[in-house]
C-alpha cells in the first residue's frame, strides 16, 4: 500500500485545530502513531479522542513550542511511549496584521517566540534522534509570505521567511545523515482562525469579506485544510524519499499568477 505510515511515529505541533488537526487525522488514517503538541491541551485532547474513535493511534501533549524545556520534556515523553520519532511537522504558528509602523516590539517578539523559536526548538530536539537513526523527516509550514510581499503582514512575513531559510539550512546540513527537510507554503486556507478573524474585524460583513479574501487567490477560493494535509501525506512518506531542501507552494496560483 502506498503512503503506509503504520510504522511511523509523527509529531505534529499545533495539532489541536485547523491545518494541524487535518494533518494529524490524515496521517493517522494511514496508520501513523500521532503525537499532538499543542499549548491548548483541551483542543489537542479532543482531536486525539476523534482519532482514537476512528481506530487510530494518538496522544496529546501540552507543549509550549517557544519554551525549549517544554519541548524537550514532551520529546522525552514521546520516546518513552514509542521509542522512536520518524517525522516532525512544525505546524504551530501565530499571525499578526500590520505594516512595520503598525507593529510593536512586543508584536515582533510574540511572533518570533512561536514562529521562529518554536521551529528551532522542535528541530533541535529531534535532530539528535534522527542522526542516531540515520533517518528522519522534518516538514515546516512556511507561507506564501515567505516568498512574496503581502500587504500588512510585516512581522508574519519576517517570521515565515525565517522558516523557509531554516528549512534550506537544515536540509543542507543533514542531507548526509539521512534527514530530509522540506516546507509547504500555503496561501489563505479556510480555518476557524480565518472565520474568527473576519468576525472580529468585520462584524456584520462576514459573507462579503469572506468572498473578497477568497478572490485574492487566482483560483477563486481559499484552500481547505485537507488539501494541505494531503500534500503533507505525500511529502512525509517514503514515496517522497528523493525530495529534500524544497518549498512547495499550495496557493491557488497566488505566487505565479497573481497580477
Amino acid at each position: 500500500m502506498k503512503f503506509d505510515y503504520s510504522s511511523k511515529s509523527v509529531i505534529v505541533t499545533g495539532g489541536g485545530s485547523g491545518i494541524g488537526e487535518a494533518i494529524a487525522k490524515t496521517l493517522a488514517q494511514q496508520g501513523a502513531t500521532i503525537h499532538l503538541f499543542d499549548n491548548n491541551s483541551t483542543s489537542a485532547k479532543n482531536v486525539v479522542k476523534e482519532i482514537l474513535l476512528a481506530g487510530g493511534k494518538a496522544q496529546a501533549y501540552q507543549c509550549d513550542v517557544s519554551d525549549s524545556k517544554s519541548v524537550n520534556t514532551c520529546i522525552k515523553k514521546v520516546i518513552e511511549v514509542t521509542t522512536t520519532i520518524d517525522i516532525l511537522i512544525n505546524n504551530a504558528g501565530i499571525a499578526h496584521v500590520g505594516a512595520i509602523d503598525k507593529t510593536t516590539e512586543e508584536d515582533l517578539d510574540r511572533l518570533y517566540q512561536v514562529n521562529i523559536k518554536g521551529v528551532f526548538n522542535c528541530c533541535k530536539a529531534v535532530i539528535p534522534y534522527f542522526k542516531k537513526y540515520k533517518k528522519g523527516v522534518i516538514l515546516n509550514l512556511a507561507s506564501i509570505a515567505s516568498s512574496v510581499g503581502i500587504a500588512d503582514r510585516f512581522a508574519y512575513s519576517m517570521t515565515k521567511g525565517a522558516v523557509l531559510t531554516m528549512t534550506y539550512s537544515i536540509a543542507k546540513d543533514y542531507v548526509n545523515e539521512g534527514i530530509r527537510c522540506n516546507s509547504i507554503s500555503p496561501a489563505r486556507i479556510h480555518t476557524p482562525f480565518v472565520d474568527g478573524f473576519i468576525h472580529k474585524n468585520y462584524p456584520g460583513q462576514e459573507p462579503e469579506i469572506h468572498k473578497k479574501l477568497s478572490l485574492t487567490q487566482p483560483i477563486g477560493r481559499m484552500g481547505q485544510p485537507q488539501e494541505v494535509a494531503d500534500l503533507v501525506l505525500y511529502l512525509c512518506s517514503d514515496e517522497a524519499a528523493f525530495i529534500t531542501g524544497t518549498d512547495f507552494p499550495i496557493d491557488g496560483g497566488y505566487i505565479k499568477l497573481q497580477g
